[in-house]
């Protein structure tokens, strides 16, 4: 049955984002989290993906799936700057009966792909919902996953970066939050645990707009090709 979208959100723009996010309180712990990832949701949104809030269940919708689930301000900001979400659903973020939990819920709230939280999972969710659509659709759409430098100490994680590349995943793309707070890193930086996999990296500021609007779309346009990681420093 599709999701109901939320009615009555006006339009936005991004210097409304910080106003959206303080109406969220409650989860001041995970703010770092969710400031890192800001600029990269909001030219997602903006200027990339192909979904819209009239389009959340159209099956040739662009996908995001968030692994990095914790700290979601920041994307509940953005849903709600572009209509996905009622901007009154956000100063009940976290409170009983809200859409809006301290991690993403795939069934309240339109838009949201997968519900995460538990770190590790996305990218192997990704990949297995591509490979669904590659077996019903000849020309699936673009996937990206949006991860957190720390999730690549995850052996689940090692595993899907190896099969997406086997599985010449071309229109999927890795999008890594790098605020250097991965316990045991990567020799040679996060892009060269991609690199040895055969993927295709980009590594640009994570907070420069037109640096991720470039690399995000030259990602995932080669549907039989290597995959895209997209690695954003953010500091």
């Amino acid at each position: 049955m599709p999701r109901k979208v939320i009615k009555g959100s006006p339009p936005f723009g991004y210097r409304d984002l910080i106003h959206l996010i303080e109406l969220m309180r409650g989860d001041e712990k995970h703010d770092v989290s969710a400031y890192s990832t800001l600029d990269v949701l909001w030219v997602l949104y903006d200027s990339v993906l192909n979904v819209e809030p009239s389009t959340v269940d159209d099956p040739m919708r662009d996908r995001l799936f968030i692994s990095k689930g914790h700290g979601p301000m920041a994307l509940y900001a953005v849903l709600a700057a572009k209509g996905f979400i009622a901007t009154e659903d956000l100063p009940l973020y976290g409170a009983f009966r809200s859409p809006l939990g301290w991690h993403p819920d795939r069934l309240r709230i339109p838009g949201v792909e997968i519900s995460s939280g538990s770190l590790g999972h996305g990218l192997a969710i990704a990949i297995g919902s591509l490979y669904a659509l590659a077996l019903c659709c000849p020309s699936p759409p673009r996937s990206y996953c949006l991860m957190g430098d720390g999730e690549l100490d995850e052996g689940s994680v090692h595993e899907a970066i190896a099969l997406a590349s086997r599985l010449r995943m071309g229109i999927l793309t890795a999008i890594v939050i790098d605020n250097h707070s991965a316990s045991h890193g990567w020799p040679g930086g996060i892009a060269s645990r991609f690199d040895v996999e055969g993927w295709h990296t980009t590594t640009v500021s994570g907070r420069d707009h037109d640096q991720l609007r470039a690399a995000l779309r030259n990602a995932g346009i080669d549907a039989k090709g290597a995959p895209h990681a997209v690695i954003c420093e953010v500091v």
